[in-house]
C-alpha cells in the first residue's frame, strides 16, 4: 500500500506523544416531584452501572488495538459509578492507512490496531437543580494513548454507546517525539476538526460549535441535539398528561438548561 507522509517518519525510539480524548456526555429529564427524580436518579444508576461501563471501556480497548492489564470500577452510593482501565500495546501488526484518516472510528470486532501502554476512565455524575424539577446525568471518558492509533478512532463507539442530549468533545497532543535526526515531531498526524471523526448521521442530529488552537494541538467541538420533542424528557409519563401552559413551562425549562450547558453560562429565566 501506499505510504502517507506520517508513516515514511522514522522516529529515534519509540512515539512518546501523548494523545488524550475527552468525551462529556450529558442527558436532561424534567423530575417534577421528589419520586420522580429519585426515580430517574434509580434509572440512570442501574442504566450506566460500573459493569456496563466497564463493557463499554472494554469495547473502547478493542477498538484501539490494546491489551486490559487492570480494570478498577465502583458504583457509589446513593448515585454515580468509576471505571479506570489500565491498558498495554495490542499485537504489533501492519498499521492501516486510515490511522491517519480525518474519519469517523470503527464499531467493535471490526479492527486490530496498535497501542502503547495507556489508560480509559468513566466517572459519571448524576445530579438535579433544587427547586426547578429539572435532572442531568453527566459521564465523563478519557482516552489517553501513546502510539500510532489516535483516542478519536473510538469516538464513534462512544457516540452509539450513550443516549446524549448534548456533548462536548475535547482532544489534545501533549509532548514531543523525534524522529532519527532528532527533530521534535508535536503532532504525527493531520486534524483539522474533531467534527470529521463524527458520523454523518450523527452530525446531521446535532448543532456545533468547533474552537480549535491548530498551533498548540488543542481541539474541542461541542453538540446539541437540533429536534426537541418533550416526551423524551419526561420520566414515568407523556405530555398529553399535561396541559398547554404546563407544556410550554417544562419546556421552556428545559431548553434553557440545555443551552447554558452548552453555551457554558448562566443566562437569564423569563419565568
Amino acid at each position: 500500500m501506499d505510504m502517507t507522509p506520517e508513516q515514511r517518519v522514522t522516529l529515534h525510539g519509540f512515539n512518546n506523544l501523548t494523545k488524550s480524548l475527552s468525551f462529556n456526555m450529558y442527558d436532561v429529564c424534567y423530575t417534577k416531584t421528589r419520586e420522580e427524580r429519585e426515580a430517574y436518579l434509580e434509572y440512570i444508576d442501574e442504566q450506566y452501572n460500573a459493569d456496563r461501563l466497564t463493557k463499554i471501556l472494554s469495547h473502547v480497548a478493542e477498538i484501539i488495538g490494546a491489551h486490559v492489564l487492570n480494570i478498577a470500577k465502583q458504583d457509589y452510593i446513593p448515585q454515580g459509578a468509576s471505571v479506570t482501565v489500565l491498558v498495554s500495546e495490542g499485537p504489533v501488526v501492519e498499521v492501516p492507512e486510515e490511522s491517519y484518516d480525518e474519519s469517523p472510528g470503527p464499531l467493535p470486532d471490526n479492527v486490530v490496531l496498535q497501542l502503547d501502554k495507556s489508560h480509559i476512565t468513566v466517572h459519571t455524575y448524576p445530579e438535579f437543580h433544587p427547586d426547578e424539577g429539572i435532572s442531568t446525568f453527566r459521564a465523563d471518558i478519557d482516552v489517553s494513548t501513546c502510539g500510532e492509533i489516535s483516542p478519536l478512532k473510538a469516538l464513534n463507539y462512544l457516540i452509539h454507546s450513550f443516549d446524549t442530549d448534548i456533548m462536548t468533545i475535547d482532544y489534545k497532543i501533549r509532548g514531543f517525539t523525534r524522529d532519527i535526526h532528532g527533530h521534535k515531531l508535536f503532532i504525527d498526524h493531520e486534524i483539522s476538526s474533531i467534527q470529521n471523526y463524527i458520523p454523518d448521521e450523527a452530525k446531521e442530529l446535532f448543532d456545533m460549535i468547533d474552537v480549535n488552537v491548530y498551533q498548540e494541538n488543542i481541539f474541542h467541538t461541542k453538540c446539541k441535539l437540533k429536534q426537541f420533542d418533550l416526551d423524551n424528557y419526561l420520566f414515568g409519563y407523556t405530555k398529553d398528561k399535561l396541559s398547554e401552559a404546563e407544556q410550554q413551562e417544562i419546556t421552556e425549562r428545559i431548553k434553557l438548561e440545555m443551552d447554558e450547558i452548552y453555551y457554558g453560562k448562566n443566562m437569564e429565566r423569563s419565568y
